[in-house]
């Protein structure tokens, strides 16, 4: 049998997680990577990050745009919060390909505007 975790616990792991996100004086950022851990293009969160979590999950408040993003080859992301802390890590692929986050394109030019439309954390079920 699989570990699993009633609503309750999940929600509280997921408002820990995203939490962690708004530690420090201002918004966390999420950064996407390079596979070698380059910067790509960085946008910032809301403050809060996320609204409370049901069911498990919590949505992400507005995320501002990269309106000059450092460009390449995206693979990863990383959430930090406003100390520059990380807070998490997880795959980015194109669309259809499986990532944790899946993106329209990959591939980022230098100057190119990186948009988050929507985000949600889960805790595992």
């Amino acid at each position: 049998m699989a570990v699993t975790h009633v609503t309750a616990i999940r929600n509280g792991l997921a408002n820990y997680v995203v939490d962690a996100i708004d530690a420090g004086s201002g918004a966390g950022y999420i950064q996407f990577q390079t596979s070698g851990n380059t910067e790509v293009a960085t946008c910032a969160f809301s403050d809060p990050a996320f609204g409370s979590a049901s069911s498990g999950t919590a949505t992400a408040s507005a995320i501002s745009d990269d309106t000059s993003a450092t460009g390449g080859t995206v693979a990863k992301a990383r959430f930090f919060d406003s100390n520059n802390t990380e807070v998490l890590a997880c795959s980015v692929t194109a669309t259809g390909g499986g990532g944790d986050i899946e993106i329209t394109s990959t591939a980022v030019g230098a100057g190119d505007t990186v948009s988050v439309s929507s985000l949600t954390y889960s805790a595992p079920s």
